[in-house]
């Protein structure tokens, strides 16, 4: 199901099941690393559309300067969990987070967070490229205008090194006045990528980018991940199981609302310790 920045993610089918509830009494089913100075700390995360609880204990370590993948079937909580990193959900009627998600040592689900400075930190790319109406130089620069107080010349020099990272300055430098809605899906996408590490975010969170882009699109944010990450974490949120095996070096695997396992990617795909991790990568539901 596609979404956007102003249409949440809908609420799971149906309640956890009785096993899912067992996991959700402790943390993680299971836990094959360590993950030293974290960037994130999720620590009994729970969370609730008005009184339906979606997310069961959440438990989980982010990896500075890496990337982690979170996968499970439709519904299983993994979009509804990333969105509490910035607390975006609070756009909406009664969704509700308990537990806490610890960013560089700071909760942010603290009632004093500044919610500004939190969405600059933690930047989001939405499923569907999501650019504004405007040009693709605007773009890009809206966020730089938002946050800093910048020259027309260092305006224009850090749209263009966004653009650069984005690996689209190349496609586009000869019409940054033209609509960037008029791009290709993944190169909107990539205009979406680079307005959000246009202000430095320090976490990039990735919800399904390459669900509504073609192959090629799709290679290309692949290798564009791999490179952003030496200057970035990121968390991804994916269906796509061989775009977790390519991209990502852990990978928590959710199901109805529980983080059932989570590790070394590698080790998740090739020996998994939950019998119900090894059923979903095997293609027996999901």
């Amino acid at each position: 199901m596609q979404t956007s920045p102003n249409e949440p993610a809908g609420p799971p089918a149906a309640h956890a099941g009785e096993a899912a509830r067992g996991h959700a009494q402790g943390h993680a089913a299971s836990v094959h690393v360590e993950i030293p100075s974290p960037k994130v700390r999720v620590r009994g995360l729970n969370f609730y559309y008005g009184s339906h609880q979606v997310l069961f204990n959440n438990t989980l370590d982010i990896a500075a300067n890496h990337v982690t993948a979170i996968i499970g079937p439709s519904g299983c909580g993994k979009s509804t969990h990333i969105r509490v990193y910035n607390r975006i959900y609070e756009l909406y009627r009664d969704h509700r987070a308990e537990g806490s998600v610890v960013i560089d040592g700071k909760n942010v689900l603290d009632a004093d967070t500044d919610l500004l400075d939190l969405r600059k930190r933690v930047g989001m790319i939405f499923q569907k490229p999501t650019p504004f109406p405007t040009s693709i130089f605007e773009n890009v620069a809206y966020g730089l205008r938002q946050h800093y107080k910048t020259g027309r010349e260092e305006l224009a020099g850090r749209v263009e090194d966004a653009l650069r990272r984005a690996v689209l300055w190349d496609e586009v430098k000869d019409k940054l006045s033209r609509p960037a809605t008029a791009l290709s899906g993944g190169q909107q996408q990539r205009v979406c990528i680079a307005r959000a590490i246009a202000i430095e975010p320090e976490l990039l969170l990735m919800d399904e980018p390459c669900s509504s882009i073609d192959p090629v699109g799709t290679a290309r944010i692949e290798e564009l991940i791999m490179e952003l990450k030496k200057r970035f974490t990121i968390v991804l949120v994916t269906h796509n199981m061989q775009q977790a095996g390519r991209v990502s070096d852990y990978t928590a695997f959710f199901y109805q609302g529980v983080i059932v396992e989570f590790g070394l990617t590698n080790q998740i795909f090739t020996k998994p310790s939950e019998k119900k991790t090894e059923d979903y990568i095997t293609g027996r539901f999901g």
